[in-house]
């Protein structure tokens, strides 16, 4: 998982910001006046998110796929927590290997799946590479190849955006 488990702020234009009370503690914190971490920061659902690269922005990125798929669309335990993982992973390699400034999290629900993507300005294709049981990093993608359906990149005019599919039960 990528970095400390403290709450960023996202990076909106001419919108609010989410507030820094929030926190990705096991026990979420109440949030501010009663607003949700999908009213404070975006909906991924409705429009990509854009969070900073910091390693902070990991815990954004896990409260926002919980809220949506768990309490929104009422997904399993199971299936949420795996997503969150994996959006985790991902968000990491973002942060870790782009250089970029920011980067972009988007959330589809249709036909039985749900596609999460990590949108961000490299051009850098990530590597699943082998994993020892002595290496001390190197495992994210290969948790992402192992849980998830499907994975892949695809290469944007400006950037590339890395995605993964879970199946789920139908609306």
């Amino acid at each position: 998982m990528a970095g400390p488990e403290g709450m960023q702020q996202p990076v909106r234009q001419g919108r609010p910001q989410a507030s820094s009370q929030l926190s990705a503690q096991p026990s979420p914190q109440p949030l501010p006046d009663g607003a949700s971490v999908l009213e404070l920061c975006g909906d991924p659902s409705v429009g990509e998110v854009r969070l900073p690269s910091r390693p902070e922005s990991a815990a954004t990125a896990r409260r926002l796929t919980h809220a949506l798929l768990r309490d929104s669309w009422g997904l399993s335990a199971e299936r949420a927590d795996a997503a969150v993982l994996l959006v985790s992973e991902l968000v990491g390699n973002a942060v870790r290997h782009t250089g970029a400034r920011a980067f972009g999290l988007r959330i589809h629900r249709q036909q039985g799946r749900i596609r999460v993507e990590v949108r961000d300005p490299s051009r850098g294709l990530p590597c699943l590479l082998p994993v020892r049981d002595l290496d001390t990093s190197g495992r994210g993608l290969a948790h992402v190849d192992r849980i998830a359906d499907r994975w892949g990149v695809d290469l944007l005019p400006r950037g590339k955006s890395t995605w993964f599919e879970m199946r789920v039960p139908q609306r």
